[in-house]
């Protein structure tokens, strides 16, 4: 049994996001259809003799302590009942604070990690209740799947099958959006009355190629956050002068993502915005990234 693994952790993009009323808890309800990017953070998990330790992550990220690679280390050796401790080194690439679900991969790279290491003593349903007291995008993550409709808080998911890739392009937050803030505004702009509930039913073929993802792709998101930010309103629409196949905010905010059909449409959208290092090139994923042994 291996004592160190790299395992990556990859964004995901928001192909639809709705929002409805909120639940006994007071968490809101979603419905979302979560995909899987190649942009995405590297972690090398190394089992050690007593202690979590985390090197690497960005000041910006705040105290180490408050970081949920640490906290998903934490409850996982206390929820497996395993000696000793582990030392997590992240490189980070996705953005923070960007609804590109980079905390939460992060988590579920470290969960699904350290599982791996200790033989799997957590069957995959403990962990994805783990990774649900986390954080709501860690269970997506955990699934293995990457496609899937998650409903609830997100933590809810129906695996589907991959759609053929797609070159994109994400470019990093023009202004800060902080989720629970983004919440209330959207909580603020709905009258008192309104939930945002409706009922629908979608036959099989809207999950089934692109053209249907985007006849329905939505982001209920994107008319708060623009309307407060005009700077994201700004990149909203020279994304879609772009002629990109689908344009939308990341999650609650505030990066920016293009799909493309092709990846010289992309690499010509990317020259057009001013072929800015800081806007990263990818293409989603047909599959989750394995773990290698290090």
């Amino acid at each position: 049994m291996s004592d160190r693994l790299v395992a990556s952790a990859p964004a995901k993009v928001n192909l639809w996001l709705r929002v409805f009323g909120r639940d006994t808890k007071g968490y809101h309800a979603i419905e979302s259809l979560f995909q899987l990017v190649s942009i995405a953070d590297e972690l090398i998990v190394e089992r050690t003799g007593s202690g979590v330790s985390l090197a690497g992550a960005p000041a910006e990220l705040g105290p180490v302590e408050d970081n949920l690679i640490v906290r998903a280390a934490r409850r996982y050796l206390r929820a497996a009942g395993v000696p000793g401790g582990v030392r997590v080194e992240l490189r980070k690439r996705i953005p923070w604070s960007a609804g590109l679900g980079g905390a939460a991969s992060d988590a579920a790279a470290t969960l699904g990690a350290l599982n791996r290491l200790h033989g799997r003593r957590l069957a995959d349903g403990d962990l994805l209740v783990l990774g649900a007291e986390l954080g709501s995008d860690v269970p997506f993550f955990l699934s293995g799947a990457p496609l899937a409709l998650g409903w609830g808080r997100g933590e809810r998911l129906l695996a589907l099958d991959p759609l053929p890739s797609r070159p994109l392009l994400v470019v990093p937050p023009p202004a800060p959006v902080r989720t629970a803030e983004a919440y209330a505004w959207m909580d603020k702009d709905r009258a008192a009355q309104e939930t945002g509930e409706f009922a629908a039913v979608f036959p099989a073929t809207a999950l089934s190629s692109w053209a249907e993802v985007r006849r329905r792709s939505h982001n209920d998101f994107e008319p708060v956050v623009a309307g407060r930010l005009p700077a994201i309103g700004h990149w909203l629409d020279r994304l879609r002068e772009t002629d990109a196949f689908l344009v939308r905010l990341a999650g609650s905010g505030g990066a920016l993502v293009a799909l493309y059909d092709t990846p010289q449409e992309r690499d010509a959208a990317w020259r057009r915005l001013g072929a800015d290092t800081a806007m990263l090139r990818g293409e989603t994923l047909t599959a989750a990234p394995a773990m290698l042994e290090s």
